[in-house]
């Protein structure tokens, strides 16, 4: 009866995890697919605790409610802006509880065989009692399982915290690598492959060579995104996602939890299938993002000829005043200052005024995909405006003013006119082919991945200085 029942909840909650990953893709289904991820959870975790082998209820409630209270903390201090690095944090946890559910299991089997020995097995519950029934050959199986969950999950929390600290700003955004560069990361793979053969063989002290393993992996981790530039920090993130849903499948066999599997699948496989998604929207190469070390100079920049120009809210009006058509380009500079309501409001009164307003977002602005959208719908700006870089891409020649309000890299044209620029190739908004341009921006200093850009200096690009959100206050009473 109790495995019937946490069958059918664990298909139920796998069920609502697919609604939710497949809501996610749309703003109108989003708020919906929260709720279905949230219902899906909440059965998930109740299935488990009055499942099969479960016990130690008490302990389970005091820590499941010390674990919500420190996330219903950190979710209310946590800024939209911080959001990113919130993501690279959550997935170095993932990647933690993995090394930690291996290292237990290793010392439940290990305890098991001495109790076997002794012939005191019998009296074991839970995941022990589970670990008496299995043949030789299958715990072998539960050894590579559990060697498959300590190295990914070590790669997964080092490699997350390191994304985290560029993410915040906590840790150089340039590539930094070792000497020896990626023969390090092959040095360190092939230590862990032959500590897990001698794992696996029980060739000597088995939590030891699990320890060597998360200490060789945790340097993998490390040193791939060290040696990946904060420009594509988003395809970094994205691919740690998958990596923490591959975590949570192996923990899933360890502890024969079918829904963990299946949920450590989804979020591995759509983490991977976004990864590659992104790397064709930035023109990188998905292999060279699972190794690491992309993102860095590859020669001399161009050099970039002519002055930024500033302008006032006083020009930047006459502009929109005569202006027919405005695509307005949201970045990380508008989620930092908070602007979207102040753009929200400045879209009104422009299609108040009869213009043409639209949006233009790129797949990975704001240094996460989805980051714009989200802000600009709690702005309440209206779905059917904000477009895809592919959907307008071809519209800025025709477009009379272009707003850029805190992006860098993604209306960069030295992606297309320079190819010794780390973004070279990368697609790219084309703002500059439009009529006007003015950029919103704090001062003359470089994004993000600490690029310039030579849009700045164009003799149709304005620079419209100042914090985004007080700017734009400036800018609405001049509307009309």
């Amino acid at each position: 009866m109790e495995y019937g029942f946490t069958t059918a909840a664990y298909v139920v909650a796998a069920i609502l995890f697919i609604l939710s990953l497949g809501g996610l893709s749309g703003q109108e289904s989003a708020k919906r697919a929260i709720w279905y991820g949230i219902v899906g959870m909440a059965l998930a975790v109740l299935a488990t605790l009055f499942g099969p082998g479960s016990g130690n209820w008490l302990v389970s409630v005091i820590m499941i409610a010390i674990g919500g209270a420190i996330g219903y903390v950190v979710a209310k201090r946590v800024q939209m802006t911080e959001m990113p690095q919130l993501v690279a944090a959550m997935h170095s946890l993932v990647g933690l509880a993995a090394v930690f559910v291996g290292f237990n299991a290793q010392l439940e089997l290990g305890r098991v065989m001495r109790a076997m020995a002794e012939g005191t097995a019998h009296t074991f519950r839970g995941f022990a009692e589970v670990l008496t029934h299995k043949t030789a050959a299958e715990i072998n199986m539960l050894q590579i399982e559990v060697f498959l969950g300590v190295f990914i999950g070590a790669v997964t929390f080092t490699g997350s915290i390191v994304a985290f600290g560029k993410l915040a700003g906590r840790v150089d955004g340039k590539p930094r690598k070792l000497p020896g560069g990626q023969m390090l990361n092959a040095g360190a793979a092939a230590l862990s492959l032959i500590l897990g053969i001698l794992y696996v063989a029980d060739l000597g002290p088995a939590m030891f060579w699990l320890l060597l393993i998360a200490v060789a992996a945790g340097f993998i981790g490390w040193h791939l995104i060290m040696g990946i530039g904060g420009a594509d920090m988003p395809v970094v993130v994205s691919m740690l996602n998958s990596y923490s849903g591959w975590a949570a499948a192996a923990i899933g066999f360890t502890l024969s939890n079918d829904l963990l599997i299946v949920t450590g699948a989804l979020v591995g496989s759509s983490g991977a299938i976004l990864s590659y998604i992104m790397c064709k929207a930035m023109n990188r190469n998905f292999v060279s993002v699972i190794l690491g070390g992309f993102g860095g100079e590859q020669g001399p920049a161009a050099e970039i000829e002519g002055e930024q120009v500033a302008i006032d809210e006083g020009g930047v009006a006459n502009a929109l005043n005569e202006a027919d058509s405005v695509i307005i380009v949201p970045g990380y500079g508008m989620a930092v200052a908070q602007a979207q309501g102040a753009v929200s409001e400045l879209v009104r009164k422009l299609r108040a005024a009869g213009k043409e307003v639209r949006f233009a977002i790129h797949p990975v602005a704001g240094r996460l995909p989805g980051h714009m959208n989200v802000l600009l719908a709690e702005a309440k700006v209206p779905y059917d405006i904000v477009l895809e870089m592919d959907e307008i891409n071809e519209d800025f020649p025709s477009t009379d003013v272009v707003i850029v309000i805190g992006s860098n890299d993604i209306v960069n044209p030295a992606a297309q006119d320079d190819p010794n620029s780390p973004i070279a190739g990368m697609p790219v908004l084309e703002v500059w082919k439009a009529k006007n341009v003015f950029v919103s921006k704090r001062g003359q200093g470089t994004g993000y991945s600490g690029i310039e850009n030579p849009l700045f200096f164009k003799e149709n690009t304005r620079m419209f200085y100042g914090d985004a959100k007080d700017s734009l206050n400036k800018l609405l009473p001049l509307i009309d």
